[in-house]
């Protein structure tokens, strides 16, 4: 019964974003539209190709357009939506971002459809849900501090490190603000360098180190979870569901991306299975719009922390939906995701 639209849009980021093995100034993305009864459904994945061929706009859109077929016949009013990313899933030919925009969006149609939010739908409440960090990328040490003065009232900062000054920038940061610190090293460093850091870092008050070694260097992490004064959390390591057993006895928790993953509905798998094993969750973004985040946002009841600052780093965004004001997550208050359009979509 869903009509199904695909959108891709180039959205400028405020200022270069540097992580240790790029920067960009523009995000290509992919919203997929669902329409049932006059009632709209989107859902996102981003285009970071370099990285991830899966997430290239040329690949993503004739697998989408093949599962529309699959969708036209389903009422999304009784469907239920795990059952239908079991379905799609075999006609993406494994490709994860493409599964998770059409996921994303079907979440998000099924909610609005029942009056109710996407997380409310899995019996979850906002009683508890952390803070957002706002994320500074690699750049000159002035102009990260810079950037933190930009968002000074924010109660925690993720920092992006990577270079041969790594604490000459966190030393740096910490001179300027009293707020928590996590850095995040997406694979640079060795395992010597990391445990050795992680003295300086502890001292400097840091929460966390996220992703510090390559993925492949499982030997490495296992010395670094043996020896950091840090807990280090997985990102790269964990890209599917089977990765978080394999994370256990490596990281302290793992960094769930729900583009990476295939969607909200593995996701929220996989941080139900993480806090099984004993190990802290969080959610991160990857630069995406407002539609984006407000899906990651109904993740929040099951994490300890969360990266959901996306929006904030583009200089336009897409929607409106959840947003992030001085860290703290808001809720608008319409169903499904609660995502809403500035101004009206042309179908293709």
């Amino acid at each position: 019964m869903p009509e199904t639209r695909i959108h891709t849009f180039d959205l400028p980021l405020k200022y270069a974003f540097g992580i240790s093995r790029e920067t960009r100034t523009v995000q290509k993305t992919l919203i997929v539209e669902l329409i049932q009864d006059g009632i709209r459904g989107y859902g996102e994945a981003v285009a970071n190709h370099k990285y991830y061929t899966g997430s290239r706009l040329e690949i993503m859109e004739p697998l989408i357009l093949r599962a529309a077929d699959i969708l036209a016949l389903r009422d999304l009013r009784q469907a239920d939506p795990e059952q239908i990313h079991a379905e799609l899933g075999p006609l993406m030919e494994g490709n994860l971002f493409a599964l998770c925009a059409l996921d994303m969006a079907v979440w998000d149609l099924k909610g609005k459809l029942s009056g109710v939010a996407t997380h409310v739908l899995w019996g979850l409440n906002r009683d508890k849900i952390p803070d957002s960090n706002y994320t500074i990328g690699i750049d000159s040490t002035d102009e990260m501090v810079r950037k933190l003065r930009e968002f000074s009232d924010f109660p925690v900062y993720k920092i992006k490190l990577g270079t041969d000054r790594d604490m000459e920038i966190m030393r740096a940061l910490r001179a300027e603000t009293d707020a928590a610190l996590r850095v995040d090293a997406n694979c640079a460093w060795t395992a010597e360098q990391c445990i050795r850091y992680s003295e300086e870092l502890a001292e400097l008050g840091v929460e966390f180190i996220e992703q510090p070694l390559p993925a492949e260097d499982r030997e490495g992490m296992e010395k670094v979870y043996r020896h950091s004064r840090l807990p280090v959390i997985a990102d790269e390591s964990c890209i599917r569901e089977e990765d978080v057993k394999a994370c256990a006895g490596r990281f302290h928790g793992v960094n769930i991306k729900v583009f990476k993953c295939g969607g909200l509905t593995p996701a929220r798998r996989m941080a139900l299975e993480a806090r099984e094993l004993g190990m802290q969750v969080m959610a991160g973004c990857m630069t995406e719009s407002t539609v984006g985040i407000s899906g990651i946002a109904q993740l929040l009841p099951l994490l300890d922390y969360v990266d959901m600052d996306g929006p904030l780093l583009l200089a336009a965004d897409l929607a409106e939906g959840v947003e992030v004001v001085r860290g703290r997550p808001l809720f608008p208050d319409r169903p499904g995701n609660g995502v809403r359009f500035f101004g009206e979509l042309r179908p293709r």
